[in-house]
């Protein structure tokens, strides 16, 4: 099958955009991830980097991900049930593997199980239309949920909101020390997006999925549309989701972040908003593809996408390695962590093009196709080299 190298582009896209909210995960306390003024105060330094990230990155390229997850099940529904299954089984022992044993914000065990639950229904539908109108009505339900979770009653959680300072301890603890203690800490957190993904999160991830086949089917995630279109399409939605998200980036500052508008309530403009935007990111890349691909830059990106599955493994070595190892763990600042971003985003285009220039497959997609052949029954073997 013809690489589609457009595809490749949008998919090094969501890796590399991955890590702006990833490197905050990895660097401060995981309070951090949604309350930028975790420590009880908070810098304008930290408020417009939050802000900046929050209106344009922050819940876009996890949906990203999720759009183009979805995308890839529909153009694998020809390899049939035990292909599809072997491959989604595969990513979720992966997953686990890397949520226990490297860091617990991995997003591999969550799809592969959201993934086996509605490829069928992507195979199943009749037409694009349906598909991705239910992939509309989950995303839909995901966040009534969320909002329904804000407006019940229940109890400040401080230490996950604003930790004290023994708990900023423990953590750096047991993330600097390693051992059985970390892996505990780490279930524990796993164990937490479990169950918010068994009750809100997994709706946003089907939908956002479903949305994706539906695109791939209909040929428009293909570039198969006009490029006005693409244009016309881009710009509007960027526009309307930053339209939608901006008031609650606004609103969550003037309400000192407190933790049920912010964490819950006010989450829901946000991911709201993120479908909008992260469609319109893609048909902009599709509107302006021509212009595009002349740049020796987009190529890089592409190979970094060809790698996907390896690059956002690399991210982790390199980021538990740098703050768990090296002693940055809640050393640096929103703004001083995303001034490392560019440098990873180095290392990872440069093992990129490097690799591809002898392979055809990254080294852990090479592995997964490998082992999802003989789980499946095809025993044929096939060279890194293809």
């Amino acid at each position: 099958m013809e690489r589609n190298v457009t595809l490749d582009v949008i998919r090094g896209v969501a890796v590399l955009g991955i890590l702006l909210l990833n490197i905050t995960a990895f660097g401060l306390p995981k309070a951090a991830y949604l309350n930028p003024a975790w420590y009880g105060v908070i810098t304008p330094s930290d408020i417009w980097t939050w802000a900046f990230l929050d209106a344009f990155a922050q819940v876009k390229f996890l949906s990203l991900f999720a759009l183009l997850f979805g995308a890839g099940l529909q153009m694998l529904l020809s390899r049939g049930t035990r292909w599809i299954q072997s491959r989604l089984f595969l990513l979720m022992l992966l997953g686990l593997a890397h949520g226990l044993l490297l860091w617990e914000g991995d997003i591999l065990l969550s799809y592969g199980l959201v993934g086996l639950l509605c490829w069928r229904t992507i195979r199943d539908a009749p037409e694009e239309y349906s598909l991705f109108n239910t992939g509309v009505l989950l995303y839909l339900t995901g966040i009534a949920v969320l909002v329904i979770l804000g407006i019940l009653p229940g109890g400040e959680p401080t230490n996950f909101w604003i930790p004290d300072l023994a708990h900023q301890q423990y953590e750096l603890f047991w993330r600097t020390q390693g051992g059985f203690e970390a892996i505990e800490n780490r279930a524990d957190l796993l164990t937490s997006a479990w169950v918010a993904l068994a009750i809100q999160y997994g709706w946003q991830l089907a939908g956002m999925m479903m949305i994706g086949a539906a695109l791939m089917r209909n040929g428009w995630l293909k570039g198969e549309f006009s490029l006005p279109h693409y244009r016309r399409i881009g710009w509007g939605l960027v526009f309307l989701g930053l339209l939608i998200n901006i008031p609650a980036i606004i609103a969550q500052w003037q309400l000192d972040w407190a933790w049920r508008w912010c964490a819950l309530l006010l989450q829901a403009p946000r991911e709201l908003s993120a479908p909008f935007q992260v469609i319109g990111y893609v048909a902009l890349i599709l509107g302006f593809w021509p212009q595009l691909s002349r740049f020796r830059a987009i190529k890089w990106v592409g190979c970094v996408g060809r790698m996907a599955l390896t690059n956002y493994l690399l991210q982790t070595i390199i980021c538990t390695i740098l703050f768990y190892h090296f002693g940055l763990f809640m050393k640096l600042d929103r703004l001083s962590l995303l001034i490392l971003v560019p440098v990873i985003w180095s290392i990872n285009i440069l093992f990129s093009v490097l690799w591809l220039r002898y392979f055809r497959q990254g080294p852990v997609e090479w592995l997964w196709r490998q082992l999802t052949r003989r789980v499946s029954g095809e025993h044929q073997t096939i060279n890194v080299r293809e």
